[in-house]
């Protein structure tokens, strides 16, 4: 199984390319994976709240192929701990789906259109963290999910 990470606009920010690049380099030994910052919209603060969730939404449509498993960093998705992520991951491989994707909105979500394509919603935490540094966080969660899956010592629990 391949696993698509889709972000809105690049990070300016060295130290998260730099932490991201840590565990995307790690996460190499266990699935393909292919990370996509798609560009900024332009002029995004000229637009209406709806339009700019409209315009991006059809950025990450575009990404998508038709078997595609669509999940969306949500705060209303579903929580898991790192082992019940691990187990989903694993069981998204076991049921056979080429491509995974997981997608992170821009600041203001995503639009009506992404919501009803999605086939679910994961939040990260109760907690609110910025789009910048969910990068980070999502490599290093999938980094712990494989490590967990192959009984590695990563994960200490």
């Amino acid at each position: 199984m391949k696993i698509k990470c889709l972000f809105i606009a690049k990070t300016d920010d060295s130290w998260i390319r730099e932490g991201t690049a840590v565990y995307l380099k790690r996460l190499k030994h266990y699935a393909p994976l292919e990370w996509v910052e798609l560009p900024a919209l332009k002029q995004a603060g000229k637009l209406t709240e709806a339009l700019q969730k409209k315009q991006e939404g059809e950025l990450l449509l575009k990404q998508l192929a038709p078997g595609d498993k669509l999940l969306l960093l949500d705060e209303r998705g579903k929580s898991y701990s790192s082992e019940a992520f691990a187990g989903f991951i694993q069981q998204q491989m076991n049921s056979g789906i080429k491509q995974l994707v997981i997608a992170t909105g821009g600041p203001f979500g995503f639009s009506e259109e992404l919501y009803a394509r999605a086939n679910g919603l994961i939040s990260l935490s109760e907690m609110t963290f910025s789009h910048q540094m969910i990068r980070v966080i999502i490599a290093e969660q999938l980094y712990r999910a494989f490590t967990i899956i192959k009984g590695e010592p990563y994960h200490h629990r």
